[in-house]
């Protein structure tokens, strides 16, 4: 009996020790028992569509190619043709800048919301993405499941809200995706007779009818795993934020796997933001003698922060850690750029190809690097300049003057329409788009404002900019930001007590937006707290502003 007892209390002790300890064994027990479970195959070659041997036409006279590079959490700052570049300006990204000095800088390139997929899903179709109910992020439910336990063990002062009911119903996140009746502007490329390829992240459902194969492209390479390299690869140099739920859950989960046009999982070949570009380069020299479409979606820069040892180890000066990983990663990026510039040049292709290059949104506050937007207030997950506010620049020698600028508000729902313009491709017109062709106001030929209003929406957390003056509102806390950013860019001074008449003109033209939209495809499950002044490695101190992002 008293054998029976001892062994009763030692599991029960030992069960005790695991609930405690249950975040670490998971984040550690995860990834070897998957891999274990699910292997993932070596690399696979890619065989992309061939184009004609020959032209038909020579480059000049046939449709321009079109290639659209989106990169991930990328902040304002980490673009040195902006305000000096990342590691104190030490970190230059001389072939992102030439995209701009060679064409066309939009200094107030916005995108179409503060976190990736909503963003991406407008891009794609020119729509707000919450016309037709895409309005938070695919999210996995083990995901919340970090994120409570998390918040059970450490007990923060501003809390995470979570749905448990909500999230046990929540489908699988393979089917959480944008509507197979939307229209992307590589169908439309396609009814005009481009070739279409698709490269990197999707993050729009991985069910059938919303894959990118499903959805306008001729040929998908597609990220299905979020490791730049294997943690352990000899090459790679690891930065780690364990204390940040969004880190535990990308760290725990991570897999370093691709498919191609819905085939079996593989490994890349290589670096991650290396391997896609090696393949792009593959997708224009097999398709250089007709116009194509390439849709480049690099994972860089967002978490986890993982960088090539040859990239680490050119930045030595960066004495901090996290730092200079998150530098090398911006410079791998930027060689990409490079890479494809260099390509188009070699193949004669450049004067007549349109290069579009923007980030999802602005740089995220888990990172824990305080600069990355500077000068905005704010970040990834809030809709202060810093989480919307974001790199955006095109280049096309045969269209736009060199050193071009475009000051005037310009927004990810726009490039559908650039785009199809650029090629001669009819967009729909059984639905309401939202984007206007950029093109003749970075010409020249049209004047004014491509806008007067722009929205933004996810959950409570919702804003609007109409001629100069921007509205954010917030449920978690029940708050107003009114400013005029022609005197304030930086949103210093919230003047939302002293022009309540100013707000409520916002206030209604956010209503009207509102009445038009759908209802979310799915229902948010998390709140949680985002401070806009201080990075996540910083503690709130009572008095500090914050929003809570709903998704």
């Amino acid at each position: 009996m008293k054998k029976l007892v001892g062994g009763g209390l030692v599991v029960a002790l030992l069960g005790v020790i695991v609930w405690q300890h249950r975040v670490e064994l998971l984040v550690l027990g995860a990834p070897k028992l998957r891999q274990m479970i699910s292997p993932i195959p070596g690399n696979v070659p890619i065989s992309w569509t061939r184009g004609p041997d020959v032209p038909s036409a020579s480059p000049s006279e046939r449709p321009p190619n079109i290639i659209l590079i989106l990169t991930d959490d990328m902040g304002f700052n980490d673009v040195s043709l902006y305000n000096g570049g990342a590691g104190d300006g030490s970190v230059m990204t001389p072939n992102i800048d030439a995209i701009a000095l060679q064409g066309v800088t939009l200094t107030n390139g916005y995108a179409a919301n503060a976190v990736c997929a909503p963003s991406r899903a407008s891009i794609l179709t020119g729509r707000y993405s919450t016309r037709f109910g895409f309005e938070f992020t695919p999210f996995p439910r083990v995901g919340a499941t970090i994120f409570r336990w998390m918040q059970e063990v450490n007990q923060p002062e501003l809390p995470t809200f979570i749905d448990r009911a909500e999230v046990d119903a929540l489908p699988d996140m393979r089917e959480l995706g944008m509507p197979a009746e939307e229209i992307t502007i590589a169908e439309a490329l396609q009814d005009a007779g481009y070739y279409t390829a698709h490269i990197g992240k999707w993050h729009l459902g991985a069910t059938d009818g919303m894959r990118p194969e499903d959805q306008g492209f001729d040929d998908s390479l597609y990220m299905s795993g979020v490791f730049y390299l294997p943690e352990d690869h000899p090459d790679v140099v690891n930065a780690k934020r364990e204390e940040e739920g969004i880190e535990r859950m990308v760290w725990a989960f991570a897999e370093y796997s691709a498919q191609f046009n819905g085939g079996e999982r593989f490994q890349p070949r290589g670096y991650l933001t290396d391997y896609y570009t090696e393949e792009a380069l593959e997708v224009i020299e097999n398709n250089r003698h007709r116009p194509f479409f390439l849709y480049l979606a690099h994972w860089g820069i967002h978490n986890p922060l993982q960088a090539t040892r040859a990239d680490y180890d050119a930045l030595s000066h960066i004495e901090d850690h996290h730092l200079r990983v998150y530098s090398a990663m911006i410079r791998s990026v930027d060689r990409s750029v490079g890479q494809i510039s260099a390509k188009l040049e070699a193949l004669g292709l450049a004067e007549n190809t349109l290069i579009l290059f923007t980030s999802d949104n602005g740089g995220a506050r888990y990172i824990q690097l305080p600069d990355i937007n500077k000068p905005y207030r704010g970040w990834k997950l809030t809709h202060f300049e810093g989480g919307t506010h974001v790199p955006f620049m095109a280049r096309w020698p045969a269209r736009i003057q060199a050193d071009s600028i475009l000051d005037a508000p310009a927004h990810h729902v726009d490039l559908f329409h650039t785009i199809a313009a650029a090629a001669g491709a009819a967009v729909p017109s059984d639905r309401q788009l939202d984007g206007v062709d950029l093109m003749p106001f970075i010409t020249g030929e049209e004047t004014g404002l491509p806008h007067d209003t722009l929205f933004w929406r996810e959950g409570h957390h919702q804003s609007v900019q109409h001629k100069g003056w921007k509205l954010i509102r917030a449920a978690q806390p029940d708050k107003r930001w009114l400013f005029n950013l022609a005197d304030d860019p930086t949103e210093q001074v919230n003047l939302a007590d002293a022009e309540p008449g100013k707000v409520e003109e916002l206030e209604a033209l956010l209503a009207a937006h509102n009445a038009e939209q759908a209802g979310p495809l799915w229902p948010t499950v998390l709140n949680t707290p985002q401070l806009i002044d201080k990075h996540g490695g910083q503690p709130y101190v009572e008095g500090d502003e914050y929003i809570y992002w709903p998704n």
